[in-house]
């Protein structure tokens, strides 16, 4: 197994130990996590100690892909693992923060439902002999994405102390971007989708 490979590996392995982070009751052991306080905003270390782990896991989503293609590594298994480490990463974070209560809900329910019928329309795609590759807005989605939980995790900093909802506006703005570029795959395929009605 190649390096990218292996990257993609760990950035799969690195979403349970997320789950565990983040829902690991730590009252019922007498764990006390701290927080510090930024100007007015409060800021738990559990959002930081899950914000490396992410960031981790994000950073290996950049590397694996420049690698491959820089060296010529690019394989099946990769084509085939290394979106779905991507969706596994960012919407486990989106429902966990959803969940929460620190994003909405519609955003979130946009995106997981577009993930799910671009799926569709890919599989649909591949039976008629067809392939859809990534296009530039599906990888803007996953920055976008990334960047918004990313400050969701800093409960907006620095923004907030200026009073600046950037984070609010990346996850619509994700949604937004997410949906587009599900149209864009959804029109690639709806030939196929509509032949026999």
């Amino acid at each position: 197994m190649n390096l990218p490979n292996k990257l993609t590996l760990f950035r799969i392995i690195l979403v349970p130990v997320l789950a565990l982070v983040w829902l690991f009751p730590y009252q019922q052991f007498g764990i006390v996590l701290p927080s510090f306080e930024v100007g007015f905003i409060s800021l738990p270390l559990l959002n930081l100690i899950v914000l490396g782990i992410f960031a981790l896991a994000s950073f290996t989503d950049f590397l694996d892909g420049n690698i491959a293609r820089k060296r010529n590594m690019v394989t099946t298994f990769g084509k085939f693992c290394d979106p779905i480490a991507d969706k596994l990463l960012v919407n486990t974070m989106l429902l966990f923060l959803a969940v929460k209560g620190m994003i909405p809900v519609v955003p979130v329910f946009l995106m997981l439902s577009r993930d799910i019928i671009v799926d569709g329309c890919r599989m649909l795609a591949s039976q008629n002999g067809t392939v859809i590759a990534a296009g530039m807005m599906g990888k803007l989605k996953t920055v976008l994405q990334m960047f918004a939980i990313i400050f969701v995790l800093l409960n907006n900093l620095p923004f907030e102390l200026y009073g600046l909802p950037v984070a609010d506006i990346l996850i619509w703005f994700a949604a937004f971007v997410s949906v587009v570029s599900g149209y864009s795959y959804f029109s690639q395929v709806k030939e196929f989708v509509f032949e026999s009605m």
